[in-house]
């Protein structure tokens, strides 16, 4: 497989709704941990190159998978297919931390496709 990979491993990005750092990188993936602070959400989104697997270490998540709606806390996992409509918010009081594992032949930020966001970013 030659993958393209546009993360190091320390790379690390304030949003407006938290933060994110990648851990690992290899051939064909990338793993982040990101932190969404109380409230917050990430953009209604998807990748044309990547899956995305998604662990919540701590937290509570209402997560958005295509027409779905899901409830995720402490050790709940949902996976993601590329060009499936996807978000994360924080529905708790606490930080919400999980662990994001992308796969795919490229992994790079220029692959998010945002359809809402609060932020301003379509």
């Amino acid at each position: 497989m030659n993958a393209t990979i546009n993360y190091q491993v320390g790379d690390s990005d304030e949003r407006p709704w938290g933060r994110w750092q990648v851990l690992a990188t290899g051939t064909g993936f990338a793993i982040k941990k990101i932190a969404v602070n109380p409230g917050e959400r990430l953009s209604l989104q998807d990748h044309q190159h990547r899956s995305e697997h998604w662990i919540v270490l701590r937290g509570q998540a209402e997560v958005t998978l295509g027409d779905e709606t899901l409830r995720l806390d402490a050790n709940g996992t949902v996976f993601i297919p590329p060009q499936t409509r996807h978000r994360i918010h924080n529905v708790g009081q606490e930080v919400l931390e999980f662990i994001e594992v992308q796969t795919g032949e490229t992994l790079d930020e220029a692959d998010i496709r945002r359809y809402q966001d609060r932020y301003g970013r379509v």
